[in-house]
């Protein structure tokens, strides 16, 4: 029987790796990735019944955590697998790294294999700013950035872009890392249009902030914030909660104003609202989107997102990360799936001649 593959038999999977993830964004200039990502956000959020949802399967050890996130519609399926480890950066690793896939619903092909750490920067920002335009007070224009890691930049550019910070109040523990963020906002021409402070604390950082965003790494009970700190009119962008035993907010801030959550079930879980009780009330934002629930309703009310990362969010950046490869040329095609002309007969592909076998280069 001839079991040789062929190229008619099966599309081979695209594989956009970290240097085509660098080269997409190169060509399309980072603000345009982030606004591009943000779109697909929105339009995702508003499809929220359309997808088949669960809160992301988690591996905890003592030293970070190890997780897939599912999502799919009636068309697509995608996953990410992502880590966090805070102690990497000691190890010169990155304290996130992620991949991700995206198949067909219909077959089961997997039609994309890509990095997703760098992607998973561009999303969280996409999705922090998206929040930001439907919660913030209209007309903010500064914003504190507690947490100066890989995250920073991303944030920053986004809501310069999308919803019009001006001015950035800076603080981190590590003053290398706050260092780092300014010198790149200064020397990039994405980071251009913002006026860049450099605080001695979390205090000062705030002061006079209408937005706060926390994207801290350390996985423990923190209170970067608490109810003294925030004033009224804020909204807080808590980005760095994102597992059980890590959050931001002292649990009195959480009773500031109202708080939305991407998905309850997850949120309940790894958000700083795992500090609250089950009957704690909290707003999914796709409910905001779609005019099923208020968002901000007054200048002087403080807001909450409370961001915990979820996978409607990487299946709209996956999506992007497809269309994009493709309409731009990047990323090989690989056989991540073998196929015989008889796919009842895989072990036959063990008979054929390697070099009968397509191989992607």
């Amino acid at each position: 029987m001839d079991t040789t593959i062929t190229a008619s038999t099966l599309s081979p999977t695209l594989y956009v790796g970290v240097e085509d993830m660098v080269r997409l964004v190169q060509r399309v200039g980072l603000p345009a990735c982030i606004a591009g990502v943000a779109e697909r956000i929105e339009a995702a959020f508003l499809r929220w019944n359309d997808f088949d949802k669960r809160a992301r399967l988690a591996c905890h050890s003592a030293d970070g955590v190890i997780e897939l996130m599912p999502i799919a519609d009636a068309e697509h399926f995608t996953f990410k697998y992502v880590n966090g480890h805070p102690k990497n950066t000691r190890a010169g690793l990155p304290t996130v790294m992620a991949f991700g896939v995206l198949a067909d619903v219909a077959t089961g092909v997997p039609r994309l294999l890509s990095e997703l750490t760098l992607t998973t920067a561009i999303r969280t920002a996409a999705m922090s700013a998206t929040a930001a335009r439907h919660l913030a007070r209209p007309g903010s224009r500064v914003m504190a950035l507690i947490g100066n890691g890989a995250q920073s930049e991303f944030q920053a550019i986004a809501f310069r872009d999308l919803v019009g910070i001006r001015e950035l109040r800076l603080f981190d523990t590590d003053p290398a890392a706050t260092a780092k963020l300014a010198a790149n906002l200064a020397a990039n021409l994405d980071g251009q249009g913002l006026s860049v402070t450099v605080c001695a604390s979390i205090r000062e950082a705030v002061q006079g902030a209408d937005i706060v965003t926390t994207v801290t790494a350390d996985k423990t009970n923190a209170t970067i914030l608490t109810p003294d700190l925030i004033a009224p009119g804020m909204h807080l962008n808590a980005v760095g909660g994102d597992c059980p035993g890590k959050t931001e907010l002292h649990a009195d801030v959480l009773r500031c104003g109202p708080v939305f959550v991407e998905y309850a079930p997850q949120s309940r879980i790894e958000g700083d609202v795992q500090q609250m009780p089950a009957d704690f009330p909290v707003t999914e934002f796709w409910q905001v989107l779609a005019g099923q629930a208020p968002g901000r309703t007054s200048a002087e009310q403080v807001t909450v997102f409370d961001s915990v990362g979820f996978a409607l969010e990487d299946y709209a950046a996956l999506c992007f990360v497809h269309d994009t490869a493709r309409a731009l040329g990047l990323g090989r095609e690989i056989d991540l799936v073998p196929q015989a002309v008889d796919p009842k007969d895989l072990f036959g592909l063990l008979r054929a001649p390697v070099d009968a076998l397509r191989i992607a280069a």
